[in-house]
């Protein structure tokens, strides 16, 4: 029987990839899918980048994305954007249309998850700091490891939480993931965290420090900054606090 061989994707210089299909998430949020050969994936871990490569006003311009697909997908993957106006390469991005190709580089190996590192794994997520999130959290669920899931998700608005319909599926369909929302501006009715992250958010929500817990914390530099602090004074050991 002849077993198809997976070709896996990783490239030190700019490739193009085209744009396939781009889904709506949020207002400012979208998810484009690009194209990969039918018996290929990009080569990485739950929490790996790509750098998207642009030239803007003549200037030659990189940032780096975590695919929000999960690992070992053939045929295509995923980038989910935030459109930023201060951004120069997320305004790029959002006025991709399908047909388009964008200039990539990578994989690239940063905070990862590694399958057995921790069997107890929080996240903490501001914004667009959720796609490494995703990704990890798609791996772990969809491979059925036992592993107990914990989502701290900060936004400012309920408008602003991407994927919001995975994380409230997920919470229904598997017992080992809880999800916590925090937001800067919530409604009136909402019954769970208000303003910014807090150090009892994190005691309450997070699973405690121990030699099983890993903690995955992404988003804005100052909230990130902020929050790998308060972490450490709560008791995690800087080696549990993994940065993507």
């Amino acid at each position: 029987m002849n077993q198809e061989v997976v070709t896996r994707i990783k490239s030190k210089m700019p490739a193009p990839y085209e744009l396939t299909a781009v889904h709506q998430d949020t207002h400012d949020t979208k998810t484009f899918c690009f194209a990969l050969p039918g018996e290929a994936t990009l080569d990485l871990l739950p929490g790996d980048h790509l750098y998207v490569h642009a030239t803007i006003d003549g200037k030659a311009v990189k940032r780096p994305y975590t695919p929000s697909s999960v690992p070992g997908t053939t045929g295509y993957f995923d980038l989910t954007v935030k459109r930023y106006e201060s951004g120069l390469v997320s305004r790029y991005l959002h006025d991709r249309h399908v047909g388009d190709k964008v200039l990539m580089s990578g994989p690239n190996s940063g905070g990862h998850w590694v399958d057995a590192m921790a069997t107890r794994v929080g996240f903490v997520a501001g914004g667009t700091g959720i796609t490494p999130m995703i990704s990890i959290i798609r791996w772990i669920l969809a491979k059925g490891l036992d592993v107990e899931l914990f989502l701290v998700f900060a936004n400012k608005t309920e408008a602003d939480i991407i994927f919001r319909e995975e994380w409230e599926s997920n919470a229904r369909e598997h017992a080992n993931f809880h999800a916590y929302h925090v937001l800067e501006q919530a409604p009136a009715r909402w019954t769970q965290g208000k303003g910014r992250v807090t150090e009892d958010i994190l005691r309450q929500h997070l699973p405690p420090p121990g030699p099983e817990t890993a903690i995955f914390l992404c988003g804005p530099p100052m909230m990130v900054d902020a929050l790998e602090e308060t972490l450490k004074e709560i008791g995690y050991s800087e080696r549990a606090i993994v940065i993507p």
